[in-house]
């Protein structure tokens, strides 16, 4: 059997579908050669890749490399043309017996040539958000990937929301979907040292017990609402019979990109009108090596998103046994479970009370903590690639 995958994303590892793509690649090599069935050289995986990347592989895996020769912009021109036209006629040419996609895209075979096309769904953003799709390239890629999701022979909803958001919003039969959770990149569950914490507090210049705000600036993301809710709590704290005298700084993480707009929030903007300048921090991109020991030092994570798919950063928070706010909105249910607290995202009174609830009490932290941790060890992509193989092994997916 000869497996092609869809690895393009191995040059953003620092996207989600980056770590998604890294890690279920890490973890297929490990089952490829613990499991009789896909471990001899008769089965063949092969990657496809529009650039390459640095990576030891078995030697039933491979890397196929290839460009637009007149087109080299890294765009949504470029990612058209790759995953709609280049992409499957180098897969049927490789003969290859099963295609996954490991994230929603055009991507699509006749029967054919693909005997089975397993696509992995993240989210359906565009069609719940059409604010997203803000020029005529954008509205395109999505039409043809919604084609491509309804013609794949499997889809993997990465989250019983997703499930539902493709069976609503898309009318793909249930059948045809299962659902299986992803996990957070391996890094995030390490033990952070005495040293990594001191060695990234210095580097920003922070200190332990901070309230942290991460993941992105996107709008959807609701990063306005977390800093509108820390902004009562300092008019709160100015109240001499306040409980919560001292509030201490916000963190946020994240890179402005002005070219993104009207799709994500200036949040130097928003804290200016504030007047909270000395009250927050605002980090900028912060490497994920970093993100460890900012999660691990902050009281509370807070991530009141309107919409996700998944909902990683929750997930990486929980992995470091930090006490997380949430949104009780889409899939982040799914992935905090009783672990953590939960807010309605368009209400930042509720943000500010459920914060103000876990900066007041010191037992309800180290609960939250201790089940976080707890909670996170039922994610797992040891999980995630078996039920996938599963899928692939099953004879009757056409």
């Amino acid at each position: 059997m000869k497996i092609g995958i869809n690895a393009s994303f191995l040059r953003k590892q620092n996207t989600g579908i980056g770590q998604v793509t890294i890690n279920f690649i890490k973890k297929l090599m490990e089952f490829s050669i613990s499991n009789n069935q896909f471990s001899s050289k008769e089965n063949q995986f092969i990657l496809y890749l529009e650039e390459d990347v640095e990576m030891e592989l078995p030697g039933n895996f491979r890397k196929e490399i290839f460009l637009p020769k007149r087109y080299r912009r890294d765009d949504l021109i470029r990612k058209i043309w790759w995953e709609t036209f280049l992409l499957p006629r180098k897969v049927r040419k490789d003969g290859c017996d099963v295609f996954i996609s490991l994230y929603q895209c055009p991507t699509f075979f006749c029967k054919k040539s693909v005997k089975k096309h397993l696509m992995v769904v993240h989210d359906i953003i565009p069609k719940i958000m059409p604010e997203y799709l803000d020029n005529w390239r954008k509205k395109v890629y999505w039409k043809m990937t919604e084609r491509a999701m309804k013609k794949a022979g499997k889809i993997i909803a990465v989250s019983k929301k997703t499930e539902k958001d493709l069976i609503h919003h898309l009318v793909i039969d249930a059948k045809k979907i299962t659902v299986a959770y992803i996990d957070v990149d391996e890094i995030y569950k390490k033990e952070v040292s005495d040293n990594e914490n001191r060695t990234v507090l210095e580097k920003y210049g922070l200190e332990k017990g901070y309230v942290y705000c991460g993941g992105g600036l996107e709008i959807r993301k609701n990063v306005e609402g977390a800093i509108r809710a820390y902004k009562i709590l300092q008019d709160q704290s100015k109240d001499r019979f306040a409980k919560l005298a001292d509030v201490p700084p916000l963190v946020i993480s994240g890179k402005l990109m002005p070219e993104l707009a009207p799709l994500v929030i200036d949040a130097e903007a928003v804290v200016k009108s504030m007047g909270l300048e000395k009250e927050v921090r605002l980090l900028g991109f912060v490497p994920q090596e970093d993100l460890l020991a900012l999660y691990a030092n902050a009281a509370v994570f807070v991530y009141p998103s309107f919409y996700e798919g998944f909902g990683l950063p929750v997930l990486e928070a929980m992995s470091q046994g930090t006490p997380v706010l949430t949104s009780k909105k889409s899939s982040l249910p799914e992935v905090g479970g009783d672990a953590v607290l939960y807010c309605e995202p368009s209400d930042v009174e509720e943000i500010a009370r459920v914060l103000r609830k876990i900066l007041l009490d010191e037992n309800l932290r180290r609960t939250l903590a201790e089940r976080g941790k707890k909670r996170s060890g039922n994610f797992s992509w040891d999980k995630f690639v078996e039920k996938m193989m599963n899928i692939v092994s099953d004879t009757k997916l056409v």
